[in-house]
């Protein structure tokens, strides 16, 4: 019922009130008004002969985390094509330099159950992989509508969301019934999905933890070791607000230890980037601004990375990482990436974001968490001065994540069911 009369109400407010909105995204650059003809169900590609399988992902970190699946379909199904949906312009940038041969790009529908149900009869897959927890009604209708198996991938339920959805139970029960089948990121986002009124759930494990290497531009890379030269450095990623500032005045206690210390620092938001050098200078410390151009010297002492898709390139020329998001109380960033490269890892307090792979992780001494400043500051000294510790840091880390790459054949194992 709720399902009928969301798609009921959409559709008579959406030239009413949605199209203002959705005129005003095109106005501000969150809508792309050349492709925007896919946000109305009107895609200008032709549906290519075979097998289809449509992944969707909410944004950026979705869409790339997709990648080792999307991979390992074309691998498994060598006549088959992959259709990408995305809401975000920045991840569509992504994808669109990221994709393999056989895989494309679209633009996911507005959810209106006209432009919905023209987007499913017209590419018509033969399975949806739905990765994460954003539900939209008209497009899960329209896909159900058609008969297509339906698979939530990497489903993640939080305590919050889990206290909310449990108010209006009956809501989310319809909206899950349209999954045929729904992967935990956790056993207890299984249990939860199950409680809410998933038809079958099941947890393989976190598909972001078998993620793809990040890519590196060698000339980029080989430019910026001849900047850096012999220097001790350590790289701060991911940062938020308030995190610059402090982790800045980690490097200028260290500075007086290490006179030619670096510290790079990549804002989890590169619009941040003069915000952050402007917060720095206060404390009188040189800063270059990646964004800007700006080369890094030896008097330089913070190399603000704010630039997009070359996180790998950091990870690569750092040994030691601290993850961003959880010196406040934002929950952390993904750690998991630099364990892949053979980085030591470092995170704060605040990593409720990644309760389960942190457990995972800490049991196997991949990841090293500090309360404060102060610690993270005498952890650095340690690494820096121990390159044994170092290297034994780099491995335990590298293993763990390598472990963590078990879940893309359970996936496989599910989606092979339908076939």
């Amino acid at each position: 019922m709720f399902l009928k009369i969301y798609n009921a109400l959409i559709t008579i407010l959406y030239p009413l009130v949605i199209k203002g909105y959705i005129n005003k995204r095109k106005q501000i650059g969150k809508e792309d008004v050349a492709r925007f003809n896919e946000r109305v169900g009107r895609p200008k590609l032709p549906r290519p002969e075979g097998k289809l399988f449509w992944l969707h992902g909410a944004s950026v970190g979705e869409s790339v985390s997709m990648l080792p699946l999307i991979n390992k379909i074309l691998e498994t199904y060598p006549d088959s094509h992959v259709m990408v949906t995305t809401g975000t312009v920045t991840s569509a940038d992504v994808m669109q330099k990221r994709l393999p041969e056989r895989a494309f790009h679209q633009f996911i529908p507005i959810d209106n159950p006209i432009f919905t149900t023209r987007f499913v009869r017209y590419w018509h897959p033969d399975v949806a992989l739905w990765f994460e927890s954003e539900f939209w009604p008209a497009v899960l209708t329209s896909i159900r509508r058609k008969n297509i198996p339906l698979i939530l991938i990497n489903g993640r339920i939080s305590n919050k969301t889990f206290k909310r959805w449990q108010q209006f139970d009956f809501v989310c029960k319809e909206l899950l019934s349209c999954f045929t089948m729904c992967l935990g990121q956790s056993e207890e986002d299984a249990y939860r999905l199950r409680v809410l009124g998933a038809k079958e759930t099941a947890c393989l494990g976190n598909l972001k933890y078998a993620g793809l290497p990040l890519p590196i531009d060698e000339n980029n890379k080989k430019e910026m070791l001849k900047q850096i030269g012999d220097r001790k450095l350590w790289l701060a990623s991911s940062t938020h607000d308030d995190e610059e500032i402090r982790l800045a005045k980690v490097h200028k206690r260290l500075k007086e230890k290490y006179s030619d210390l670096l510290t790079i620092i990549v804002p989890r938001h590169p619009n941040r980037g003069q915000e952050v050098a402007d917060e720095i200078k206060k404390l009188e410390l040189s800063t270059a601004l990646r964004s800007k151009g700006e080369k890094l010297n030896k008097t330089t002492d913070i190399y603000i990375a704010d630039t997009i898709g070359e996180v790998g390139l950091w990870y690569d020329i750092a040994k030691i990482v601290f993850i961003g998001g959880s010196l406040i109380p934002h929950g952390g960033q993904n750690f998991i990436e630099p364990s892949r490269v053979r980085d030591a890892v470092i995170v704060g307090p605040h990593m409720h974001n990644f309760t389960d792979a942190m457990s995972r992780a800490k049991k196997a001494d991949a990841v090293m968490q500090i309360s404060d400043t102060l610690e993270l500051q005498e952890l650095l000294e340690q690494l820096l001065d121990n390159e044994q510790l170092l290297d034994a840091k780099c491995s335990l880390a590298y293993n763990w994540a390598a472990s963590e790459t078990k879940v893309l054949d359970g996936i496989m194992d599910k989606i092979k069911a339908y076939f």
